[in-house]
């Protein structure tokens, strides 16, 4: 868990995109459409070949935010972004995130963060916001 505050240091999670885990995530999700499984329909399409599920690297901020805020942000989170940009197969990719406001009301504490993936080469996949609500005694 981190510390509460605006400099709040979120956990970075690397994760390098392979065939076999979009393969696994497709059966998981029953999400098994050809773009993301299918290299020859795949590279017909806007993308030029097979990639990643968007909730497969949206699950990679997630999982940063759990590891930052535990059960509060799997009880209360909420998220809102923007996929931006596709994951191929070999990209390597790592999560950041950033208290933007922190509130107390009524006994609880809000946060509001800016959060989002990024490839090796520094481009934005995703980008947006996540808000979740802590009791106010909280420790982290």
């Amino acid at each position: 868990m981190v510390e509460f505050g605006r400099n709040i240091g979120f956990p970075v999670i690397e994760k390098q995109i392979s065939i076999d885990q979009i393969a696994r995530y497709a059966e998981a999700s029953g999400d098994h459409n050809p773009l993301h499984l299918d290299p020859a329909f795949a590279s017909n399409s806007q993308f030029g070949g097979v990639i990643a599920h968007g909730m497969l690297t949206l699950a990679f901020i997630s999982e940063m935010l759990t590891r930052a805020f535990g059960t509060s942000w799997i009880e209360t989170g909420k998220l809102k972004v923007r996929l931006k940009a596709p994951a191929y197969p070999g990209d390597k990719v790592s999560t950041w995130g950033k208290v933007t406001k922190d509130s107390v009301h009524d006994g609880t504490r809000t946060l509001v963060c800016s959060v989002g993936l990024r490839d090796s080469n520094g481009r934005e996949m995703i980008s947006g916001d996540a808000t979740l609500v802590l009791p106010l005694n909280a420790t982290g």
